[in-house]
């Protein structure tokens, strides 16, 4: 992902067609490090191809990957008609709440440190 970003970067800075070397000097501008095998395989994968084609073929494809919306709301529309029997076992099962120590184990830093 980190390659198509700066590849996208370069393209939108004006650079029709970035080189590996300008995806490598973007990225090493703001310290990521670049592996020349993931970057060579994008690199090949976008040769000789207008990125606005790529972008718009890609939102394209998109459209047709189901992305989990309608499955909530049938879900949500089942636990409605199964009418108050969920509502008892949802009362005896109260969360436990978290103090904030271990919280904060679970990420390994504080954002408020």
């Amino acid at each position: 992902m980190r390659y198509v970003a700066a590849y996208l970067l370069a393209a939108l800075g004006g650079n029709a067609s970035p080189s590996a070397d300008d995806i490598k000097n973007i990225l090493s501008a703001v310290g990521v490090s670049v592996d020349d095998e993931k970057l060579s395989f994008v690199m090949g994968q976008l040769k000789g191809k207008d990125i606005n084609e790529v972008v718009a073929s890609g939102i394209g494809k998109l459209a047709s990957v189901p992305s989990g919306g309608a499955v909530a709301a049938s879900s949500g529309g089942a636990a409605a008609a199964a009418g108050g029997a969920a509502a008892p076992a949802e009362e005896e099962k109260a969360p436990e709440p978290e103090s904030e120590e271990e919280s904060d184990d679970d990420m390994g830093f504080s954002l408020f440190d």
